[in-house]
């Protein structure tokens, strides 16, 4: 028996021990057909080492110990051992055998290839139309400047706007010419004088200022009547009512209804007594100040009627302060002060005579005429 048959025999035997796959099967069914379709009757190919063969024929080795093949001569038929064949049931339960074990192995298979993946679902007909609309819309948008239409291409044209127009109108028409080397130089015709001359100036118009307000101040008199006349004026508590109850003892009104030994009815008694009304009497509260009987009301009748008011005291005149009280001026010495006559000044309804500065007094109201 050859090695090779050998091998064979030991093979087949060892089929029930490990049952061999279906490509070892495929393979050795290939082999065993090339075999057959290769040997030629009555001659038996071995593979052996040529050295044994020529060794045993008593000739040379090939070189490099090679497989030879030699020819044998025929053996008679008896004297050749008997190659057993595969049974036609043993190969189908070999096919069996290994179907079976391709069907167990299946599940491991499927699990050691993960899970299936998913299939990708086909996009929505809406989502191919957006796709394929926005798209070249973009594209288009893009190269929109690089392809926009020249003015005058098709016919149309461009005009500037009438704002721009007018904007550059001046500009456009600006020539630059050479500077010219003439100068010319005007004057306002200013002439400077001396400290001197300067102080002279001032005085004359300080001397017009002051003959102006003397001026308007004598027209004032003038108008106000022969009670604005400067001089000393009766000094003294000449008022009628001395001791008559006043508005806080529950006393009443004067004839010129104003409450008795106030501040406003000693006023307004002097201005009557000036103007030569003692009875009757020709200004009372319903002329003289009908907007209010309160001294803060005085200089505001005063504008209402359009009688005069100043900064500058005159014996006979009205010193109104804005601390709700008048008083009677009596006189004006010159040295920058005011002589003052007045009932009620501190609020205890008694007589007072007191020098002031001037402009102690708020304003001055003129008698009226």
């Amino acid at each position: 028996m050859t090695e090779a048959a050998s091998s064979r025999l030991g093979a087949e035997s060892s089929t029930d021990a490990a049952l061999p796959s279906r490509r070892e099967m495929r393979e050795q069914w290939a082999r065993e057909e090339a075999e057959a379709a290769t040997a030629e009757p009555g001659t038996v190919e071995s593979a052996v080492p040529a050295s044994a063969v020529v060794a045993e024929a008593g000739g040379a080795a090939a070189p490099g110990g090679e497989l030879a093949v030699v020819a044998v001569p025929d053996a008679p038929v008896s004297d050749a051992p008997a190659v057993p064949v595969p049974d036609a049931a043993v190969v189908r339960a070999l096919r069996d055998s290994v179907q079976r074990a391709a069907a167990a192995s299946a599940p491991l298979r499927a699990a050691l290839a993960g899970p299936p993946r998913k299939p990708k679902s086909r996009r929505s007909l809406m989502s191919s139309f957006v796709t394929f609309a926005v798209v070249p819309g973009l594209f288009l948008t893009a190269a929109l400047p690089a392809y926009a239409f020249a003015p005058g291409s098709n016919g149309e044209s461009f005009a500037a706007s009438d704002t721009r127009a007018a904007s550059t109108a001046g500009a456009q028409s600006v020539e630059i010419t050479s500077f010219s080397p003439e100068v010319t130089v005007s004057s306002d015709g200013f002439a400077a004088v001396s400290s001197e001359e300067i102080q002279r100036l001032t005085l004359e118009a300080e001397r017009q200022a002051a003959e102006q307000a003397e001026a308007e101040a004598a027209a004032a008199r003038a108008r106000a009547g022969a009670n604005t006349t400067p001089g000393v004026r009766q000094e003294g508590d000449d008022y009628p009512w001395p001791w008559e109850a006043t508005d806080d003892q529950g006393g009443g009104f004067s004839p010129m209804n104003y409450y008795y030994r106030e501040c406003v009815d000693f006023v307004a008694w002097r201005l009557n007594r000036d103007a030569g009304a003692t009875g009757p009497f020709k200004w009372v509260w319903s002329n003289l100040t009908p907007g209010g009987g309160n001294a803060y009301n005085w200089a505001n009748e005063w504008n209402s009627h359009g009688w005069t008011t100043s900064y500058e005291p005159i014996p006979g005149a009205v010193a109104w302060f804005t601390a709700n009280h008048v008083a009677y001026v009596q006189s004006v010495p010159g040295d920058g002060t005011v002589v003052l006559e007045e009932y009620n000044w501190g609020n205890d309804h008694a007589y007072h005579r007191r020098t002031v500065p001037i402009g102690e007094v708020d304003l001055y109201l003129y008698p009226p005429p």
